[in-house]
């Protein structure tokens, strides 16, 4: 079971890192935009950048999450709530494998 958890916490991994690197790409030139009293291209591509910026965000937590799992994993205590210590139910674990901790003492 566990090389299987470990391999689904090393996709999941990848694939965030892979995320990550898309919204850290360079958008495409800009040319001169002005962010003037009209909503424009400039406004809508600020918003998308901070759009963009949240996300990778949210993704950096999910990210250290999955490594935290991992390492877990690792120490042979993964399943176990880091809260109260008791295992965490195989269903949150199905749906979070990343979980460290019991559903109540989720954040």
């Amino acid at each position: 079971m566990d090389a299987q958890v470990r391999t689904v916490l090393e996709a999941k991994e990848a694939e965030i890192v892979e995320e990550m690197a898309t919204l850290s790409r360079p958008t495409q030139e800009q040319g001169s935009i002005s962010f003037g009293k009209r909503v424009g291209d400039g406004t809508a591509m600020a918003v998308d950048r901070l759009t963009a910026v949240t996300a990778h965000d949210n993704l950096q937590g999910l990210l250290d999450a999955v490594r935290h799992a991992l390492a877990r994993l690792d120490e042979g205590r993964y399943g176990v709530c880091e809260a109260c210590g008791e295992p965490i139910p195989q269903g949150r674990l199905e749906a979070r494998p990343w979980a460290t901790t019991c559903v109540a003492h989720s954040r």
